[in-house]
């Protein structure tokens, strides 16, 4: 498949990466399971990988549920755009900048406003680090309303098929920051996302809590001061555990919770808007 029929039908693209994906799962494996070179954490255990394909299943299949709605809204947002962009190598290098900084946002409001924190929690929920640890996805997130983060990129007038794309190259790069069998990248640090990076966005120590949101580029962290640095060993999961492998009790466990604190008797309008959107406290947090 060329580039051309990628940008037309960018939800494929995953698709596309999948065979290298796999690649690295079994490498990753082999170093880890077979020649036990990786820690514990790191293992591939069955029943959670089985576990983890299943979310990302269910994640791909309500992506293509609701994307044609969603395709439709960020066409109409598109007939307002502010300028004509011209997709070239310059525009496509500021369109890649501008959605990393987007999705440091959305990952950063993933974590700090519950109703997001609903959908997100899954990807967080396994105590474990390695490949598969990236296709922990939820169904819920067009529901949480992870597209609404990329409605600024169509307005300036970036072509919503790029904006898709470019979305979806971004979530392809994050594959390879789900490993422990990279300690560090060197002075690719400085600037980039990598694994150690990540591995401290997964870690349940306090420390590590809401941290390193970067999507491509670490230095959104380090601009607004969520950057941490892998010192201490990262302890994986969430602080109130899931505790199964039964990926719809994975997805629901949290809107379950959520649902329950809201919709209890004796409460004001403002403690129910502040369960739903304020920052999570039962899962991985603290109130603050």
């Amino acid at each position: 498949m060329d580039i051309a029929s990628l940008i037309q039908h960018p939800e494929v693209l995953l698709l596309v990466l999948a065979p290298l994906f796999f690649v690295c799962i079994l490498l990753e494996w082999y170093f880890g399971d077979k020649r036990q070179k990786l820690p514990l954490s790191a293992r591939y255990r069955g029943q959670e990988v089985l576990c983890n394909f299943s979310l990302a299943a269910m994640h791909q299949g309500a992506d293509l549920l609701t994307g044609l709605l969603i395709a439709k809204l960020y066409l109409a947002v598109f007939g307002w755009k502010l300028f004509d962009i011209e997709m070239g190598p310059l525009s496509f290098i500021a369109l890649m900048v501008a959605q990393d900084f987007c999705y440091y946002w959305f990952h950063r409001a993933s974590h700090r406003v519950r109703w997001m924190w609903a959908a997100h929690v899954v990807h967080h929920s396994s105590e474990n680090m390695n490949f598969s640890t990236a296709f922990r996805q939820s169904l819920m997130y067009p529901l949480a309303g992870m597209w609404v983060f990329w409605l600024p990129l169509v307005v300036i007038g970036f072509d919503p098929n790029w904006v898709v794309f470019v979305v979806l190259l971004n979530l392809g790069l994050q594959f390879f920051v789900h490993t422990q069998a990279v300690k560090s990248l060197g002075p690719l640090e400085w600037v980039f996302n990598t694994p150690s990076h990540h591995r401290v966005h997964h870690g349940r120590n306090p420390q590590y809590i809401d941290k390193n949101y970067a999507g491509v580029l670490i230095i959104w962290d380090k601009l607004f001061g969520t950057f941490e640095p892998e010192v201490e060993t990262v302890i994986y999961g969430i602080t109130k555990p899931v505790n199964s492998f039964n990926p719809l009790k994975v997805t629901f466990s949290e809107w379950r919770d959520m649902f329950a604190e809201v919709t209890a008797a004796g409460l004001s309008v403002k403690q129910r808007l502040r369960i739903l959107f304020a920052p999570p406290t039962s899962s991985l947090k603290s109130e603050e």
